[in-house]
Parts: structure tokens; C-alpha cells; sequence
């Protein structure tokens, strides 16, 4: 093959290759791309010989000589060289073998298909397993492969991938480092597209799933020590302090002296400089008109366009007339002196530029350099346009041709940016601007305080400043420029930088004009075509000072191929701008070892610092012929991060390599400031903020005086004022300066503070190339729990698979720890290109963490640690020994607080029923006469066909409707026992028959009544599959029933008899049977009657399900006992017609409703929009006097507030809508009723709560709980508050289990299903101490009992009932004990997509399900989002965030979450989960 450096091939074709290695190198174009277009290039100079195979290399590397070339261009892929160091690979690469007996496993998370992007999975598929044992030999010997290798060829990618890129030393090195047995965590894969599935589990454990054994694994994990463990603390009280840190004695602290203050030289040799830069201007313009002062490159094919000083001087003249005199009118110009203009130029236009900022100097019009707005949507536009209102800017100087590229509007005017104020657009080009009159002449002034312009700077918070900047400031910093850099007229300066801030606005625009030089702009578009461009105008103008940064040297590096005509001897100073950066010296390093040898003197690296403030703080000066040595200094990275400076000699990881700066520069004073606290003087060995006392400074931000005054005006030294340069370090030997870092990169995390750069440094040393995208990372950080956490987000190179992904993440997760010792909070990879960019192409810190805080970023990996760096959460409880019964009962008191107990009224010693249809008429109506006659038809039915003896079980299989009514009082003429069964769904017949099935099976019914047509559903088809038809009990159909009576009604000869079963699933999912006696259900009927005041008289509307609790009880019991009219709404049929209930009630005019929550969240989803048209059409809701919504819940504020809100226009009072209470053992025990107190709302401290107190805080309060008293207690009703542990009463500012005594308690279980070890004493509980004769039930839910200070109807003070949550579903974590509901209302208001979620928790592992409403690729989004919202507001770490669709979660009838079943679901991995991330 013939290499192409043996051939002739001229400069544009080498450049062109350089090019192609370059894409090649950063993954722009793929490896095919590459051979093709090179084919292309060299195919014309490449020698034929015939027969001979005409392939062009594959690699860059093909040849020795390349292979040298690129060994010496450190080929590193992606990795972006600001941050390259050696040393600090090789510390990186210690730190992960150091890590190698410590496997941190990291688990991948589970997606869905459709979420995994188009990679190959061949090579990172695990051999199948599955026929192997659970051993750990078996394992690794599925088809031949071992998991060994498997592991080790997905850690090295391909042969040629590896090999090509890799930048360690020798291969049997690699070949240790990546040994699975040595360094690199044991990965458990499981994945939805994965087939086989390899899982490490204890031993011991049982595990039911593949999401089970994956959780196993991680709780093992989360089981070894962490770096701090945790102490165990005891808690008093409700009091819940997060874990402070305390000082430890033996961290490193300063012990220097107080440092003192550095003078820099004097400011010599300007006799003869210009009195401003206008003068000097003048002066060049009229004695050297044709001497060059600017020369624009283009990527294009372009020729060169050069700027003379008279073209420059003549053409600033006419723009500074135009402003002054064509703007606007003679007597109402637009720009006065003063005012401030914007000046919006690309960076491929410098002349154009410098013509509109001399322009502008010349009018005494302040300049405002910005950025061109490319878009509606660029990063930081807004705050951009918020500066340029805040300054009063109302013109904008473009050019022609960056006019044409700004995005316009339909009428062709400058679309109006968002946040921008309006502008009035002014083309500078010559030929739009009118020629100045012979006599005109600006007035050229000497240098004054007033503003020359002002640059902008972007915060870390994405906020924009403007700097003011003075002409005697900005005089004075050309002139200590000219000295410190020794320019000399005439000279050529190489200017790579941007232009219009900084130091290329400094040294191209303005110290240039000062000196009459010669700039050579290379703008970035060139730059990222030709990265030698810079190079080759150094050596085609022999220039002597170039301006770069050290990214430009790593360019050059990349794309440098040797040239014999590269001579850079020429060069006298070589300004690094980004010298502050501690890892540019690496850059330098490399740079002069390549160039050395092309003329290129080691005392012309010059790098300096410099800030929007302060402007340069120090350059190294050139050093001809001086002796005077480069400051170097390898630090402690350790003892930084507690800002000591401690020498180290290298040896250990973390060490960090400084280079000087320069010194102070003339005519300047510069001192170290302390970073907190009142401004004082560091120590000599103290870290702090460089501080600059000049007249070359800036003076103030814009419109800002008190943050100008506490950055501006810093007084330390008597008569002196400092200004602070935003730039970290300390001064060292020879008064040289050192930068160790930026403000604005500065994490505090632990009381320790670490810099952004450094740990971008740490994670590009862990081989980045085959994941991340042109090195594109960015670290920054979050405030979560009290302090700040480390967030870092990098671009994902395309071709990268997820294995890859995370095995990188978890590595780069240790080599923070070994190096940094701080953990990383969240590690998200985006897709390429996706990050929100500067103008100049790198990205944009504060828009992308604004994109993390907002759940916008939709990365498409994510890795959650807050286990392993999350160190400050509350203290641990511990429980009290219980106190004994003696000491604390007195009398009616407990612990020095009201017992808590109370009761309803006093019980004292009777028909219409009608149903509506979707159109509100009545389609069936039923007297009492009228269901008497069919229901002895129904028990004759069963006498005669079903053969039934008096309590046999049938269960009664309808739809809503009075044929469900019938069938009921039917039974109970038989002598039946009814059990009402919610009959199977016909669209989704397979899920919901066979829990139909379950209900018949455990309450033993002998016979099934139902309907002809869900009879024909029982047999048809589908059905036979999920079930088989020959396993149902005989089925009576109700349609045909006899003409004759029943000869005999049965009447019970024991009122405690059983009456009938109520079936229900509760929300811990317990299938539970009920027995109510007929004695139990008159009571309760009696109860409801006296509470609501049901008569003859009163309309009664129920929306509820009549299957169970008391919706069974509305629906067929209390209208037939009270005798009120009952309007009868089946909620099914409001899913055809929304509004039917509300409708039903206004048409009735119904006073009391009842109805559930999903009835409620139903009419407020869907008629929200439509309130106006149901006013409209005649919907009266004024004359409800009671809105009760039936509920074993704690009541949903939220959501009733909302609804009474939203039809408050139609009539309805906030006052009618309460709740009601009911459970298992007592189908109600509260409702609100019609007379009696207005329900009350109170604010308890979530904290207490939490450990089982009660404590009332004013609404608003931090960590406030609404909670709504949940109806008055029922007549007859008898509440006490007990410790579910002791059984013993508590005071009412405790929070305790409801226990209740009445007539109308259930009799007890008669079967249980999902619970076989139910406490046996739920109906026959007895106190510990007390009134230890009385027999309770236990509900099972926690709440509280508040006497209030309103009057019952009898005169008495109210007592009210507040129920907190079910004692089933109490999660207890670092012993306290947290309520789902109150951890999911937190989760659902974190992120605009997150409808519906569902909190439980499973070995001590907190586990979130949320349903995304949106697309599969925003599913990640809410991971963090979720993990902080429960970390901030419940101080908990989530464990596993389970993304699903919308509808997974399970509801019942009621609008209850069933979340254990959720939860068996989610173990037997039956979700079809999007996403699942396991925290780490």
C-alpha cells in the first residue's frame, strides 16, 4: 500500500485528510465514510499497477510512520485535551485497581423495547444460561463462553476498536485492568430485551422474579459499609434533626502566616502613548493609513479581506456620524452621547466589528457586545435580552450579512426574541450609511470615568451581568498590556480568541489599536475545518504573538502531520487565555514537545488570567534571555478541597499540577481574599478568591448597586479598594500567581469544596472514547437535603450500547470516590448533539442544569446514587421502652393529655326507588309494593328450581340495577344468604372472570343468580378460556320468574343471625368476607337514617358502586328501611355521560348525594371546560345541602377543594361536600350528616406525624399536613384511639389505631384470602388497661381524635375524627414511619407528566411506581425528578423507580390504589414497565 507521505500531494489535500482523521477520531463520520472519501482524495495520486487490489487503507494507522505520528499525537477519541494529564490517567487507573476489591455492583435498569436505540446487541448479549444451576461455576459455562470472556470482550469493545484507541501503556496492563476478578463490579443484567438473564443472588433469600432478585441484589449492595457510616441516634419527640457533620480535629487546616499583598511593577514608557484609544486611532489613521490593522480569514474558499488603519479610522468616522445625526429626527435624535447600543456580529466578522465598536467610541455611544441570536430557543437568549433591557438598549448595529441570517418574522422585520426589548435594526456597511459633511469632526477626548462599554458575563446560574468598563480603565489596560507583553508597533498578532469579550476583545480590538498591530483573525468556523489554520498564518505572516486556547493546541495536535515549512521561530509569545485552567498545563506540555523542534522556545508559552472584572489579573512575560524558571507546583487535590496548600511529591492519586500565571501586573496590587465570611486575607498556605486593586479594572455591574458594592468595592488594605476577579489560588514563591479554579465552578458537597474541571478531568480519564461524544461533559451541582450534590451530564456517542454505557458510569463513579472522595448524586448520558450550546459550541452550563431541575433533559441513561452520597439524613429513631400502665393512667387522662375516645348520638326505637339513564329519565322505578312482589317470586325461584335450604350461600352476579335489589331481598326471603359479586367485564373478561370465580369459591355459594345475558357471558367462549364453565355452581337466570308467590317468607328467629356477606378487596389487597347479622344491619340503617335524616320526604342521589361497604348499604338497605326516594346512578354509566350524576341531581333537586372518589376525579377531568355550558343548560346545584363521598380512606383535601371549586359556579357550596368513614369491621362509622358542625380541616406537622404524634401547625406552615376530619361519628358509635402494639388508650396528641364499639360491627371474617395470618382479634379486642371490659374492633386504620371548639346539636363541644392511613400500609424506614399517600402527593407534583403514582416498600427498600403521560424517551426524565422530591420533602431515599403507562396502577370501585397488588405485580414482573432504575 502506498502511504501517502511518500507522495506529492499538495498542502489543501493533506489539510483535507487531517480533516477526515479528525472525524474520524471525534466519531463524526463512521469507518466505511472514512475509507471512501480518502479513496476519493488519494485516488489520483496513487500509482497503478495492473492486477493489483486497489483498497485503501483502513485506519489512519495503517503504516508505521503514522502509527509514530499518531502515538505522538496521543490519539485519545473524544477527550477533550483542556483536560488531559498524564499523571492524572495514571492516578485515575490506581484508583480503580484500588477499587478492586471493593465490587460496587452497579444494576442496569430495565427497558422496554421500544426505548432501546438501534445498536447491535450481539456482542454485549450475555450467553444463555438459563439451563445451567444457580452455581457460580454454571454460570460461566453456557455454550462454550465463559462470563469471564463474555464480560471482558463487552468491556473492550472490538479488537480493532480497542486497539486503535486505547492510550495505556501495554496490553497485559489492560489485560489486569479490566480482570472482572480484580477491579470491575459483578453487572446483574436484567432487561425486558435480553432473553436469558444472569442473577447473583444471596443465598438463602427467596426470590419469586427476576425484578425481585434484582432488588435482592441491590439491597446486599446498599448493605456493605459506605465510606461514613451512619451513627445510631435516639430521637425524643417528634423533633427530627439532619445528621450535621462535625469537625474533625485531624483535617488539614492553614498554618501560614497572614499573607500580605503583591505589588506589581510600575507602569513605564508611555511618553509618547495616545491619550485614549480614539486618539490612537486618529494617530495611526492619519500617519500610517495603509499600515494593515486587520486581516479575516474565511473556511471558505475566500480570500483573505485586510483592514488598513485609514479604512478603519474613515469608516468609524461615518458610522459615528450616522448614529449621532441619522437616526431619527435633528430635534428628537434616537442615540445620544451615553446611551448604550448593542453590537450583534458574528464571530467570522471581526472587521466589521471593530469598525462598529470604534464607531460607537467615537459617537461616545457605550457599546454592548452580544452574541447573534440564531433561534427563538437559544441557550441564554433571554437573559441576554433582559441585560440589553436593563441597560435601556433600544438600536442594535449588525452587518448586511448577519441581518440576512437573523430568523424574521412574516412581514420581514427581526422576529422579537423572547425577553429582548424592541430594537431598531442598523446596517453598518458602508453603503447603508450617508457620508459625514467635510466640517464634522467627533471631539477626541482624553480618557475619562465615563463608560467606554460593557461586556456580559453569564453566572452560574444562567443569569447575564453587564461589567461597565471605564475609558481611563480601559486606556490604562492597553497600556499595562503593551508593557507586560512588550508589543511593539507593527507587529503581527494570530488571534484565535473570540473577539468581541475577553482576552481577544482585550489584546485583537482594543490594546492592538493602542500599538498599530497587525491581527490575524481565525475565526472558529475555520478552526473546525483547518485546526492547523493558526499554525500556518503563524508561518505566513512571521508572527510574534499568537492568542489561543489550549482546546486550539489539542486541535493542532490532533491534526499536525509533518510539514517541513512549519517554522515557528518567529514567535516571541504564545498567550494561553485559558491559563487559569489547572489543566491547561497539559496541553502546553504536549504542544511544546511536538513544535520544540520547529522553532518553538519553551519561554514563549505565556498563559495568563483574567475575569469580566477584573480584566487581566497576571501574565507570565515573555522570558528572553531571562534565567527566571516557569512556576510549577503538584498539589494535594485532598488538601484542596479543604483549601490548604499542602506540596505533594506526586506519588499518591490525587494530586493536581499547577503552572504560575505571571506575576501582578504593573501598576496593580493583588491579594488573596478568604471565600466566606466578612473579606479578610488568606493564609500563605490557604486557598482563596484573587483579588485586584487597579485602575484597570472594571467598575461596576450594570444597574446592580449592591452587588456592585460587595464585588467592586472590597476593602482590605487601608486607602486601597479591591475588586474581586471571580478566580481561585494563592500566591507562591517569587510572587508568582497560581489559579486552582473558578467561583463559578465551585461545589461545596460535605463541607469539602471541589471544582467543576477537576472533575470533568477525573471522568474523561476513564477512557472515554467509545462513550463519550467529543469529550461534551459537564459537571455542576444541585441543592438537595441541606447540601450540594454532584450532577454529571455527558453526550452519549451514538454507536455506544447501554452495556458500555454503564459499565463506564460505574467506573467513572469510582474514580470520583478514589480521587475526589465525594460521591456523584446523578450520571446521565444524553444523545449527541442534544445539550444546549454556547456560541461558541461548548455547552451551556446553566441551561442544561435548568433542563435536569425541570425534568427536560431526557437522557438516555441515568444512574441515581443517593444511597452511597446522600450522608445527612435525619437520625435514625429508636424506640422507647414502654412506659407500664400504672404510671401514666390517671383518671380519664394519658400522659398528661386527653384520652382519646368519643361517641355519636344515642340510638332511639318506615318506600320508592328509581334509576336513571344516560339521557336523565327514568328508565325503570320500583315501589316497595312492587319489589315485596318480585322478591317472593325471586325466593319461590329458588325454592322451587334452586333446591336451596335455609342458609345457603348464592351469590347474586348483576350489573347496577334494581334486579340486583330484588335478587337481594328475594334471598332473604328464602332464608337465603346473599353475597352481591361484581360480574366480570366483557372487554376484559380473561383478568376479571376469575376473580368472579374467587369470590364464589371462598364464600361457598352453592348457587349463582344472575341475568340472561351475563349468563350467556358466563358460557360463552372466552370465558370457557379463562375459566371452565363446568366449574361454576348451578346458575338461575332471573328474566322468566314464576307467576306464584312463595307459600312461606322466612323471617330469622335470631336477630344475631347471619343477614348476608360483604366482599371486598381492601387496599392492602386482602380479599375479606364480612358476616353481617340482621341485627348489625338494622342498626347500621338506623344509624344512617338519624345522622342524614332520611324520611319519606327526602330525595336521596347515590353514585356508588353496590357491591360493598356502605355503597351497598345506600344502594339497597337505607331506602327501603328510611323510606326516602333514592335516585340510583350506576358509575359505570358516567363513563358514556360525564355530567349524568351532576344532572340527576339538579333535575331531582336532590338535598343529599353520596358518591366515591373516582366519581369525583372523573367529573372534574372530564368537566372542567364545560361549566358554562351546564349553567347555560340549566344545572342547579344551589339546593344540595350535604355531598358525602363514601371512602376507606384518609380524605383527599386536594381533590375536594378542586371540586368544589370548579362547580362553585353551578351552585354548589364548599360546606355540603364532607366525607364518611367506614372499614371492614364497621361498614360506617362516620358521616357527615345534615345537622351538626361544618366539617373541619387541620394542619399537623408531617414530622410528628412520623413518629406517631399529633402536632397542629398553622396552615402553611413547613412540613404542613391538611387533613380533613372525615365526617361525624354515627349514632350508636363508640370510638377509642389505642396503640396498635399495646393495645393501651393514648392521648389525643398521639396517633393511634380506631377502635370502635357498636351494635352494627361486622361479626367477624368469614374467610380471608391474601392474609392467612389476619389478627384473630380484629372483632373482639380488649384494652391492655382502662375499661379493659368493654369488646372493640379494630379498623386497622391510624388516626387521631381533636376535640373542637364548635357545638353538636346537643349543646357539646365536637369531637372530630381524623384518619390518617391504613396500619397495613405503613412504611416503617430508619425507624419512623411514613403514609404512602403523603410521599405520592409529593411525587405527583414533581413533574408535569407524572399522572398517577403508588408508593410501598419491599426488604426496607423504598419503591415508586409513576405513570408517565407523555413519550416513552421522557420516561428518565422523572427518575431524579422523583428521587429528589422524596429526599427534600420526606428526607427518604427512593431505592426503585418503576416508570409504566398510564392505567397500570390498580383502583377499585372505590378510587382506592391497591397497591399491594401493585407491589406482586412489580416482584412477578407483570408490569410492562417503560423504565425501571435502581438507585444506587
Amino acid at each position: 500500500m502506498a502511504d501517502r507521505d511518500s507522495l506529492p500531494l499538495p498542502l489543501e489535500v493533506r489539510a483535507r485528510l487531517a480533516e477526515l482523521e479528525l472525524e474520524l477520531s471525534e466519531g463524526d463520520i463512521t469507518q466505511k465514510g472514512y475509507e471512501k472519501k480518502r479513496s476519493k482524495l488519494l485516488k489520483a495520486y496513487l500509482p497503478h499497477t495492473p492486477g493489483a487490489e486497489r483498497r485503501i487503507p483502513v485506519t489512519p494507522s495503517s503504516s508505521s510512520s503514522s502509527s509514530s505520528r499518531y502515538q505522538r499525537r496521543r490519539s485519545t477519541g473524544t477527550r477533550d485535551e483542556r483536560y488531559r494529564s498524564d499523571v492524572h490517567s495514571e492516578a485515575v487507573q490506581a484508583a480503580l485497581e484500588r477499587h478492586s476489591e471493593r465490587k460496587m455492583a452497579v444494576l442496569l435498569p430495565s427497558k422496554r423495547q421500544s426505548l432501546i436505540g438501534q445498536t447491535s446487541m450481539d456482542t454485549y448479549t450475555p450467553p444463555d444460561s438459563s439451563s445451567g444451576s444457580d452455581a457460580e461455576g454454571s454460570l460461566g459455562r453456557a455454550g462454550g463462553v465463559s462470563m469471564d470472556s463474555w464480560i471482558s470482550r463487552a468491556l473492550h469493545g472490538s479488537p480493532s476498536t480497542s486497539s486503535s484507541s486505547s492510550s495505556h501503556s501495554n496490553s497485559s496492563a489492560n489485560a489486569k485492568y479490566y480482570s472482572i476478578k480484580i477491579c470491575f463490579p459483578v453487572f446483574t443484567i436484567v432487561r425486558i430485551c435480553i432473553c436469558s438473564i444472569i442473577v447473583y443472588m444471596c443465598v438463602g433469600v427467596p426470590v419469586s422474579s427476576r425484578v425481585s432478585a434484582k432488588i435482592q441484589q441491590l439491597v446486599n449492595t446498599l448493605k456493605r459499609p459506605k465510606r461514613r457510616p451512619l451513627r445510631e441516634f435516639f430521637v425524643e419527640d417528634f423533633e427530627e434533626l439532619l445528621e450535621v457533620q462535625q469537625p474533625d480535629p485531624s483535617l488539614p487546616r492553614p498554618e501560614g502566616a497572614e499573607s500580605t499583598p503583591i505589588q506589581g511593577e510600575e507602569l513605564n514608557g508611555l511618553k509618547n502613548c495616545p491619550s485614549s484609544l480614539e486618539a490612537a486611532l486618529l494617530r495611526w489613521g492619519a500617519i500610517a493609513p495603509k499600515a494593515p490593522c486587520l486581516t479575516t480569514t474565511h473556511s471558505n474558499a475566500k480570500q483573505p479581506y485586510t483592514l488598513t488603519y485609514g479604512k478603519l479610522w474613515s469608516k468609524s468616522l461615518k458610522l459615528a456620524y450616522n448614529l449621532l445625526h441619522k437616526l431619527g429626527s435633528k430635534q428628537e435624535p434616537i442615540i445620544h452621547p451615553g446611551d448604550r447600543v448593542a453590537l450583534v456580529y458574528p464571530n467570522n466578522d471581526p472587521a466589521a466589528f471593530m469598525v462598529a465598536f470604534y464607531g460607537c467610541l467615537l459617537a461616545e455611544v457605550v457599546p454592548v457586545p452580544i452574541e447573534v441570536p440564531l433561534t427563538k430557543k437559544d441557550a441564554g437568549s433571554q437573559q441576554i435580552g433582559f441585560l440589553l433591557g436593563s441597560c435601556g438598549v433600544a438600536v442594535a448595529l449588525t452587518s448586511d450579512a448577519c441581518h440576512k441570517g437573523l430568523p424574521k418574522s412574516a412581514s420581514g422585520d427581526v422576529m422579537q426574541f423572547k425577553g429582548w426589548p424592541k430594537l431598531l435594526w442598523v446596517l453598518t456597511d458602508s453603503k447603508h450609511l450617508s457620508k459625514p459633511p467635510r466640517e464634522w469632526f467627533p471631539l477626541i477626548k482624553d480618557a475619562n470615568n465615563d463608560t467606554a462599554y460593557i461586556e456580559y458575563k453569564t453566572c452560574k446560574d444562567g443569569s447575564v451581568l453587564g461589567i461597565t468598563v471605564t475609558r481611563m480603565a480601559m486606556l490604562t489596560h492597553c497600556q499595562t498590556l503593551k508593557h507586560t507583553c512588550g508589543y511593539s508597533e507593527a507587529e503581527t498578532m494570530v488571534n484565535v480568541l473570540d473577539f468581541k469579550k475577553g482576552i481577544g476583545l482585550w489584546h485583537s480590538i482594543q490594546t492592538s489599536v493602542l500599538n498599530m498591530l497587525h491581527v490575524v483573525s481565525v475565526p472558529y468556523a475555520l478552526m473546525k475545518v483547518n485546526p492547523l489554520s493558526w499554525i500556518q498564518k503563524v508561518c505566513q505572516y512571521k508572527a510574534k504573538v499568537v492568542c489561543v486556547k489550549s482546546r486550539d493546541l489539542h486541535w493542532a495536535l490532533m491534526a499536525y502531520k509533518e510539514q517541513s515549512d512549519t517554522n515557528m521561530s518567529s514567535l516571541r509569545m504564545l498567550l494561553i487565555a485559558d491559563g487559569s485552567n489547572p489543566w491547561s498545563i497539559s496541553s502546553c506540555d504536549a504542544f511544546l514537545k511536538v513544535f520544540q523542534s520547529m522553532g518553538l522556545r519553551s519561554e514563549v508559552i505565556c498563559p495568563c488570567a483574567g475575569s469580566p472584572e477584573a480584566l487581566t489579573v497576571a501574565v507570565r512575560r515573555p522570558q528572553e534571555g531571562s534565567s527566571k524558571p516557569a512556576g510549577r507546583g503538584v498539589l494535594s487535590m485532598t488538601n484542596l478541597s479543604h483549601g490548604v496548600i499542602r506540596v505533594d511529591t506526586g506519588e499518591k492519586l490525587s494530586v493536581l499540577a499547577l503552572q504560575d500565571v505571571g506575576t501582578a501586573m504593573p501598576g496593580a496590587m493583588v491579594c488573596v481574599v478568604k471565600l466566606e465570611g466578612v473579606p479578610q486575607l488568606c493564609k500563605t498556605d490557604e486557598i482563596g478568591e484573587i483579588c485586584v486593586s487597579s485602575v484597570a479594572t472594571g467598575t461596576s455591574y450594570y444597574g446592580l448597586t449592591g452587588m456592585s458594592k460587595n464585588t467592586f468595592e472590597v476593602g482590605l488594605v487601608s486607602d486601597c479598594v479591591f475588586v474581586r476577579s471571580g478566580l481561585l489560588g494563592f500566591v507562591g514563591p517569587g510572587e508568582m500567581i497560581f489559579i486552582s479554579g473558578t467561583l463559578e465552578g465551585l461545589m461545596q458537597v460535605g463541607g469539602r469544596k471541589h471544582n467543576a474541571d477537576d472533575i470533568i478531568a477525573t471522568a474523561l480519564a476513564v477512557e472515554p472514547m467509545k462513550f463519550i461524544y467529543r469529550g461534551r461533559t459537564v459537571v455542576f451541582s444541585v441543592n438537595v437535603l441541606y447540601d450540594e450534590r454532584i450532577v454529571l451530564v455527558a453526550e452519549q456517542r451514538p454507536d455506544s450500547t447501554e452495556e458500555e454505557s454503564y459499565q463506564w458510569m460505574s467506573r467513572v463513579l469510582q474514580a470520583i470516590d478514589g480521587i475526589h472522595q465525594v460521591g456523584v448524586y446523578c450520571l446521565a448520558l444524553v444523545p449527541a448533539n442534544t445539550l444546549p450550546k454556547t456560541p461558541l459550541g461548548g455547552i451551556h452550563l446553566s441551561e442544561t442544569k435548568q433542563l435536569f431541575l425541570e425534568g427536560a433533559l431526557h437522557p438516555c441513561s441515568i444512574l441515581m446514587c443517593p444511597h452511597s452520597c446522600i450522608t445527612n439524613l435525619p437520625k435514625p429513631r429508636q424506640k422507647q421502652p414502654e412506659v407500664g400502665p400504672a404510671s401514666v393512667m390517671v383518671g380519664n387522662l394519658v400522659a398528661g393529655k386527653r384520652m382519646a375516645q368519643a361517641s355519636g348520638r344515642d340510638l332511639s326505637h318506615m318506600e320508592d326507588n328509581e334509576q336513571v339513564n344516560s339521557e336523565i329519565r327514568i328508565s325503570y322505578s320500583l315501589t316497595c309494593l312492587q319489589l315485596h312482589k318480585r322478591a317472593e317470586k325471586i325466593a319461590t325461584l329458588l325454592y322451587e328450581r334452586g333446591q336451596l335450604q335455609d342458609g345457603d350461600h348464592v351469590a347474586l352476579v348483576y350489573s347496577p340495577g334494581l334486579d340486583l335489589i330484588a335478587a337481594f331481598y328475594g334471598c332473604l326471603y328464602a332464608g337465603c344468604i346473599p353475597i352481591t359479586v361484581r360480574p366480570p367485564h366483557p372487554q376484559n373478561i380473561s383478568t376479571t372472570l376469575p376473580t368472579v370465580k374467587m369470590i364464589l369459591e371462598v364464600s361457598r355459594s352453592v348457587c349463582v343468580m344472575t341475568t340472561q345475558a351475563i349468563s350467556k357471558l358466563l358460557k360463552s367462549r372466552d370465558a370457557s378460556v379463562a375459566v371452565d364453565f363446568k366449574s361454576w355452581p348451578p346458575i338461575l337466570e332471573t328474566d322468566d320468574l314464576p307467576k306464584r308467590r312463595c307459600p312461606l317468607l322466612y323471617k330469622p328467629c335470631d336477630p344475631d343471625s347471619l343477614a348476608y356477606l360483604d366482599f371486598s378487596v381492601s387496599t392492602t389487597g386482602i380479599l375479606a368476607g364480612v358476616k353481617m347479622s340482621h341485627n348489625a344491619t338494622s342498626a347500621l340503617c338506623r344509624s344512617v337514617k338519624l345522622q342524614c335524616e332520611l324520611y319519606p320526604s327526602r330525595e336521596v342521589a347515590v353514585c356508588l358502586d353496590p357491591y360493598c361497604g356502605l355503597g351497598f348499604v345506600l344502594w339497597c338497605l337505607c331506602s327501603v328501611y328510611a323510606g326516602q326516594q333514592s335516585v340510583l346512578i350506576s358509575p359505570m354509566d358516567l363513563e358514556v355521560n360525564p355530567a349524568l350524576w351532576l344532572q340527576s341531581v339538579s333535575q331531582f333537586k336532590v338535598r343529599d348525594t353520596f358518591c366515591s372518589y373516582s366519581v369525583m376525579e372523573l367529573c372534574i377531568r372530564s368537566l372542567s371546560s364545560l361549566t358554562d355550558s351546564l349553567k347555560a343548560r340549566g344545572m342547579d346545584l344551589t339546593r344540595v345541602r350535604s355531598c358525602v363521598v363514601v371512602a376507606e380512606e384518609r380524605p383527599r383535601v386536594a381533590l375536594t377543594q378542586s371540586f368544589c371549586k370548579l362547580f362553585k359556579d353551578v351552585g354548589l357550596h364548599p360546606r355540603a361536600v364532607s366525607t364518611a368513614f367506614g372499614c371492614r369491621v364497621n361498614l360506617a362509622i362516620c358521616l357527615q350528616g345534615t345537622s351538626g358542625p361544618d366539617p373541619t380541616t387541620v394542619y399537623v406537622d408531617m414530622r410528628a406525624l412520623r413518629h406517631d404524634r399529633v402536632r397542629l401547625v398553622e396552615r402553611g406552615s413547613p412540613h404542613s399536613l391538611p387533613l380533613m376530619e372525615s365526617g361525624k361519628i354515627l349514632p350508636g358509635v363508640r370510638i377509642i384511639i389505642a396503640n396498635p402494639e399495646t393495645k393501651g388508650p393514648i392521648g389525643d396528641s398521639h396517633l393511634g389505631e380506631i377502635w370502635v364499639h357498636s351494635p352494627q360491627n361486622a361479626s367477624g371474617y368469614f374467610t380471608v384470602l391474601g392474609e392467612e395470618n389476619v389478627r384473630s382479634d380484629h372483632f373482639g379486642a380488649r384494652l391492655s388497661f382502662g375499661d379493659t371490659q368493654t369488646v372493640w374492633a379494630r379498623t386497622g386504620y391510624l388516626g387521631f381524635l381533636r376535640r373542637t371548639d364548635l357545638t353538636d346539636a346537643s349543646g357539646e363541644r365536637h369531637d372530630a375524627l381524623y384518619v390518617v392511613g391504613a396500619l397495613d400500609e405503613v412504611m416503617e424506614l430508619r425507624g419512623m414511619k411514613y403514609h404512602p399517600i403523603d410521599i405520592e402527593t409529593s411525587i405527583i407534583r414533581a413533574h408535569r407528566n407524572i399522572t398517577e403514582c403508588a408508593a410501598f416498600t419491599w426488604t426496607n427498600l423504598l419503591v415508586v411506581v409513576v405513570e408517565l403521560d407523555g413519550s416513552e424517551q421522557e420516561a428518565l426524565d422523572l427518575v431524579p425528578m422523583v428521587t429528589n422530591v422524596v429526599l427534600e420533602e420526606h428526607y427518604l431515599i427512593v431505592g426503585v423507580v418503576v416508570v409504566v403507562d398510564t392505567g397500570v396502577i390498580p383502583i377499585n370501585s372505590r378510587g382506592e390504589k391497591q397497591r399491594m397488588h401493585l407491589r406482586d405485580g412489580f416482584l412477578a414482573d407483570q408490569l410492562d414497565p417503560i423504565y425501571v432504575a435502581y438507585n444506587m
